[in-house]
């Protein structure tokens, strides 16, 4: 009973250790992101502030100077400014026919919400919603579906190409579809952003700076495509480009950020792992627990008897009562050097043999 108590109490020690050192990584985690968040908010506060303030400066003189040029009052400025930007995702074309539907369908299933374009009738918002709960879970099943496939052709590829230059090893590691999907999404954003810049007429940096946005799905709105030159209807083939970079842009480098992620989560599993695994064979180790009792008997964890214990039966009746170290034989010995000899007087007696401690 003891000794399953003891048993007992080391696993919950051992478990409890497990869940802290789990704990301390979880803390460690939320304390490197906010970190990360302060260095990121400090560093676009030098970036952005200055021009911030120079911009609306500039913005605010525009605003005087036009008000003072055409004698027009601060209500109607305020129309003005209001008509001005109602009437920009117009020149698209129309946003709500087929195509323009298609492309902003495409937005909310891939979470990029350029913000270009919004429902404003009720019946509009409402299904946007409900059309989202169920678009972006099947949109994400998709993608992780294509991503995987991806990753299958690409480690074919590897082990080809390393059967090709007899390497020792022709497995695809984890780190080797990183690097691929790393180059292929590398590419994809390098080539789209050509593109844009052509069909745009967007400097490279700037078409660059759309592809990334786009394709990791944060999807400022700064910079939207298919808005100039009614190019959602004068456009079919610049527009069917365009989703299909989205669609399969996405896929990709949502194959490469999973591989990522689920890197970090392997080692996070297996660390788990092997803290359980090291606390069950600390506590199921063959550890010796031994009893300072006449009889010096040694049990494993268990409680079990070990099978080298010096262990002899309190009643043997066969044991030796001769404590000596002596190297020849002595007086005690002599009796049992004649093996027709039985210590018959001593047996019938009622006194129990016990083993001497040498």
């Amino acid at each position: 009973m003891l000794i399953d108590s003891y048993f007992n109490c080391i696993i919950e020690f051992l478990t409890q250790c497990s869940m802290k050192r789990q704990n301390v990584r979880t803390l460690s985690l939320v304390v490197c992101t906010f970190t990360y968040l302060l260095i990121g908010a400090a560093v676009f506060d030098s970036l952005e502030s200055e021009f911030e303030a120079k911009r609306y400066d500039f913005l605010q003189t525009l605003k005087k100077n036009f008000i003072k040029k055409y004698n027009v009052s601060g209500e109607d400025f305020r129309m003005m400014e209001i008509v001005i930007i109602e009437n920009k995702p117009h020149k698209a074309g129309p946003q709500w026919k087929f195509a323009g539907a298609f492309y902003f369908a495409t937005v909310v299933l891939a979470m990029i919400g350029y913000g270009h374009s919004t429902p404003v009738t009720i019946g509009g918002k409402a299904f946007c919603m409900a059309y989202a709960m169920v678009g972006i879970p099947l949109g994400l099943v998709m993608f992780q579906s294509i991503g995987e496939r991806l990753n299958k052709f690409a480690s074919v590829i590897i082990r080809r190409a390393k059967r090709y230059l007899q390497c020792s090893h022709t497995e695809a590691t984890e780190m080797n579809l990183m690097l691929a999907t790393g180059m292929l999404s590398s590419i994809i954003i390098t080539t789209g952003a050509a593109v844009f810049s052509r069909y745009e007429g967007w400097s490279y940096f700037d078409s660059f700076y759309y592809c990334f946005v786009t394709l990791t799905t944060i999807g400022f709105g700064d910079y939207v495509a298919l808005q100039n030159d009614q190019a959602l209807t004068n456009k079919p083939g610049y527009v069917a480009l365009s989703l299909v970079f989205i669609l399969f842009g996405l896929a990709v480098v949502a194959a490469s950020i999973n591989l990522l992620v689920l890197r970090f989560m392997t080692m996070q599993a297996e660390d788990a792992k092997r803290d359980e695994q090291d606390a069950q064979n600390l506590a199921a180790a063959n550890q010796t627990v031994t009893f300072d009792t006449e009889h010096s008997t040694s049990y494993n964890m268990q409680g079990k008897l070990l099978n080298n214990s010096n262990y002899t039966n309190e009643f043997d009746e066969t044991a030796s009562i001769c404590s000596c170290t002596c190297g020849t034989r002595c007086m005690n010995h002599e009796p049992f050097a004649d093996p027709d000899f039985r210590p018959t007087d001593i047996i019938a007696s009622n006194l129990s043999l016990k083993r001497a401690s040498v």
